[in-house]
């Protein structure tokens, strides 16, 4: 069992990196693999749609490096830092691509969202980023407060005692949703089949 935690920041040793790193060892503490990834310059989607016939973006960059490693992943944390009270542009443009082809890789799979900043905007970048799981069929794991830390470096943030917490919370509760999933699997207790999607237009 894994976990694939989601780096959306610019900086690679920053506070979101601060935050995933407690997520991930409350995921090991209960025996389950953990991974960070640094999403790197992410563009936004061009709408080709061309994903849809190759199971690859047009763009040749980290979403298809991480479209790689979904298969084996049995959950997902997301974490960005928080610019003008929204998830940064790297980890919108990455989640944007990363769904809109690899949707059915991440379906039925936990997901959660992680969010750092100095002071505000917080609960809007935390919003946004919890609605691509929404959308997708994926249980989204929560912790016992909102999934936020509080700092303006990686040492501020590491005073963030109940911010902390939370985050070793998150990933002890994702592990554990994992290991449920996994043995409803053993007793045959397999996901809801889906039915063909409807889409209705408002406009006609």
């Amino acid at each position: 069992m894994k976990v694939l935690l989601f780096n959306g920041s610019p900086h690679a040793k920053g506070c979101t990196y601060t935050a995933l790193c407690e997520v991930k060892k409350g995921i090991e503490e209960m025996g389950v693999e953990a991974e960070i990834f640094h999403v790197k310059e992410a563009a936004g989607c061009l709408g080709c749609g061309v994903c849809s016939e190759t199971g690859q973006c047009v763009k040749n960059d980290c979403v298809n490096d991480a479209l790689k490693l979904l298969e084996d992943a049995d959950g997902f944390v997301f974490g960005s830092p928080v610019h003008y009270a929204g998830a940064s542009g790297d980890i919108t443009g990455f989640m944007d691509r990363l769904f809109y082809s690899g949707g059915s890789k991440l379906a039925f799979k936990p997901g959660a969202a992680v969010v750092s900043c100095r002071r505000g905007g917080a609960t809007a970048a935390f919003d946004q980023l919890n609605k691509y799981f929404t959308i997708n069929n994926m249980p989204v794991v929560s912790a016992q407060y909102w999934n936020m830390v509080h700092g303006n470096t990686p040492e501020e943030v590491m005073q963030d005692e109940e911010g902390m917490q939370n985050m070793r919370t998150l990933g002890r509760n994702m592990a554990w949703l994992i290991k449920c999933i996994e043995a409803g699997k053993s007793e045959g207790i397999d996901r809801p089949e889906l039915e063909k999607k409807v889409r209705t237009n408002f406009i006609r």
